[in-house]
């Protein structure tokens, strides 16, 4: 499981090994937070200069290291030097920096909340919940996003039950389903909302993650109920769920004359939520201001 953890607004990609139930944190972020390196390739540098005076020291640190495929800042996959938290303590004593110390403390509360999470799964739900009121969403919106997620696991599921490989074909599968329920391709959809590398779910405005899920849920069922083999019978049973929401879509859109699928992004909808809050408080004002010119 990949994930990005913030270190005083700074990317530390990472990764949790199910098997081993440890974290591996990229090396080259780890020293670049630690040295302020203004960007990735400075951290690069100051890694593969570290690493050379390791060996030649006949310093043991560099066995502990291990290479794992992560993405890149192009985007695309590729091995990157990381090691598990005994051993960032341990190459992190190699690097002055008066960072050390509260990286030390950084890490271990990062370790402490993931056991948590293992024994009380609904603390990963809590601190999702946290992570989006954070960036400006409604708890309404949060909810069905929550919802989502959950659906989504599901779906990929069924998937694995059924031999889909993960990457690849996940996003064929899912690129049978956006197209089926919102006729573009998960490519058109981002294109249409501006994003890039930004998660389109989470861009979408509560009716369309209600439809994506409706969906991806129809697409488990019959998937479970059809039993279907291979990656293109697979395709075909996620057209079909993904067209019972397409139908429920051009439905709503009859009855509404208005299309479900927009192009407001999450700064959009962050904007549209701030505006909806302050315009009782305008409004106040507004006549507030009426009567002070009166008297």
């Amino acid at each position: 499981m990949d994930e990005i953890k913030l270190y005083e607004n700074k990317e530390i990609r990472s990764v949790w090994d199910e098997e081993k139930e440890e974290w591996y944190f990229s090396v080259v972020d780890v020293v670049g937070v630690l040295t302020e390196q203004e960007n990735a390739r400075g951290a690069s540098t100051y890694w593969a200069v570290l690493k050379k005076r390791l060996k030649e020291e006949g310093n043991e640190l560099l066995t502990i290291c291990k290479q794992l495929k992560m993405k890149a800042t192009d985007g695309k996959m590729r091995l990157t030097d990381v090691a598990d938290m005994q051993g960032i303590f341990r190459i992190i004593q190699s690097i002055p920096s008066p960072k050390v110390e509260p990286f030390k403390l950084w890490l271990a509360e990062v370790g402490k909340e993931r056991i948590d999470e293992i024994i009380d799964p609904e603390l990963t739900i809590d601190r999702a919940l946290e992570t989006y009121l954070k960036k400006g969403y409604t708890r309404e919106w949060i909810n069905q996003r929550l919802q989502a997620i959950q659906v989504r696991k599901e779906l990929t599921d069924a998937w694995d039950d059924h031999g889909i490989q993960k990457g690849v074909e996940y996003a064929i599968l899912t690129d049978e389903i956006t197209k089926a329920w919102s006729g573009m391709t998960t490519r058109g959809y981002k294109n249409l909302k501006g994003l890039k590398k930004e998660n389109l779910r989470d861009n979408m405005t509560t009716l369309e993650i209600v439809l994506n899920m409706l969906a991806e849920a129809t697409t488990t069922e019959l998937t479970k109920t059809t039993n279907p083999k291979g990656l293109e019978e697979n395709k075909k049973v996620a057209k079909e769920g993904g067209s019972v929401a397409g139908n429920a879509r051009k439905e709503i859109e009859q009855k509404t004359g208005k299309p479900v699928i927009i192009s407001k992004n999450a700064v959009d909808l962050s904007r549209l939520i701030e505006d909806v809050v302050k315009e009782p408080f305008n409004k106040k004002q507004d006549k507030k201001d009426d009567t002070d010119n009166e008297t």
